[in-house]
């Protein structure tokens, strides 16, 4: 009879080298990847590229962490080799790749007609299956239309910019007994758990029996009466979680680049220092105000070039389509590399260099896409600028700062920063 021991041990064995069995393949699979791609049934008309080995394909690779101020060594690579538009095959499906400004515009501005939404359903599993980013037709323009007519109301009104100016200065307030702050984190909260509580608000509101008398944002949603149940929780969904990742991430990026830049905060101080003289001790700033902040704005669209929120989409093609010499395959990904152009240095100057200073040309703001475009250009860019443009108000008047390079966040493999940005901060 063979000990527990000895049968443990057999097992223990067999697993290591099952482990670096597996560890072997997946080596072997790397190295034949690159140099036997994929063969498919395609005509030569198709962009230029590699495929890689079916399911492995290249995706481990094309998410590789890289500088957000960079495209990283996969884009740059096959650009290099292959030209600005090139085929591989990237989560799971053969895809067409485009670095090209022309390119991306055309797809994002064929929004329905040419090419659909198509995201991996790990997306779809966080979003939720009715996230503005995900529905398409009558459902999405439905979903969209009223966030974007919430939005565009609220960026201007008195009330919401007098709370957007006092977040703002109690913040500085609270930062006063310190030295070090953290700077953007990124959500916890999984998404069910936020959703589950929004549904039970939204059922509270529906029975009350005075009505809706919040005033809130949810209370509009709830009165317009055209949305379900569905419906109503996915759009507060995408409006605080997408509200929070966008302005986060955007004030952390214009912080991290003005550390790095004497001159433009300087300008940026003055620009502020300006404003807050014309107004009374205590006074709240007001839509006007936002609107005499010139520089600001190149300062945040200049971070926004440098520091991409958002590097690419995720597309798919409807029917063949034709683009120069090219065809793109029905049925195939497209991934319009939307950073890509802000770092293209035909199109922008020294492009992984912070200067605002660029923006006084006014062909910069045509090769510059950061929230996308076409029927799915972010409905809240306006106001993530706007809140940007408070908090630096706030923030450039009262501390100076550094950041400790061990501990920067401008790295990131997908669509938003894995680490915060650690902040030594003095008070003026």
């Amino acid at each position: 009879m063979t000990s527990p021991i000895l049968s443990w041990s057999i097992v223990l064995q067999l697993a290591i080298v099952g482990f670096a069995l597996l560890l072997g393949l997946l080596a072997l699979i790397s190295i034949f990847s690159k140099s036997a791609p994929l063969q498919v049934n395609q005509a030569d008309d198709t962009p230029p590229g590699s495929l890689g080995w079916p399911l492995v394909g290249k995706t481990l690779e094309y998410l590789k962490p890289h500088k957000s101020n960079s495209t990283g060594q996969f884009l740059q690579e096959h650009c290099s080799r292959y030209g600005r538009v090139f085929k591989s095959h990237l989560f799971g499906n053969p895809t067409i790749v485009s670095c090209d400004l022309e390119l991306n515009t055309f797809i994002l501005q064929n929004e329905g007609k040419l090419f659909a939404s198509s995201y991996p359903k790990s997306v779809q599993s966080i979003l939720g299956k009715l996230s503005m980013l995900l529905v398409s037709g009558e459902q999405h323009r439905k979903i969209r239309s009223t966030a974007v007519s919430h939005i565009g109301t609220s960026k201007s009104r008195p009330d919401f910019l007098r709370y957007i100016d006092k977040l703002s200065s109690s913040l500085m307030e609270s930062w006063k007994e310190r030295k070090r702050v953290p700077f953007f984190k990124e959500a916890k909260e999984a998404r069910t758990r936020i959703s589950s509580t929004l549904r039970v608000i939204i059922n509270e509101r529906k029975t009350r029996k005075e009505g809706y008398s919040r005033g809130d944002f949810l209370d509009e949603f709830l009165q317009k009466g055209h949305l379900d149940d569905e419906e109503e929780v996915s759009i507060v969904l995408d409006l605080l979680l997408a509200g929070y990742e966008t302005t986060s991430g955007l004030i952390a990026l214009v912080v991290y680049f003005l550390a790095q830049a004497p001159k433009a905060l300087q300008q940026l101080k003055d620009e502020h220092r300006k404003l807050r003289g014309n107004k009374a001790d205590g006074e709240l700033l007001d839509f006007e105000d936002y609107k005499q902040m010139e520089f600001t704005m190149t300062v945040i669209n200049e971070a926004l070039r440098c520091g991409n929120l958002v590097k690419f989409v995720h597309r798919r093609a409807l029917k063949d389509v034709k683009f120069r010499e090219y065809v793109i395959p029905a049925g195939w990904k497209v991934l319009p590399v939307i950073s890509a152009p802000h770092l293209d240095p035909v199109l922008h100057q020294h492009p992984s260099v912070f200067n605002p200073w660029r923006w006084e040309d006014e062909a910069t703001s045509k090769k510059f896409a950061p929230f996308g475009g076409g029927l799915r250009l972010c409905p809240g860019s306006d106001l993530a600028k706007l809140e940007t443009a408070f908090f630096l108000h706030h923030f450039v008047l009262t501390y100076s700062w550094k950041i400790k390079e061990d501990e920067c966040p401008v790295s990131h493999p997908y669509l938003e920063f894995k680490r915060g940005l650690l902040l030594e901060i003095e008070p003026l």
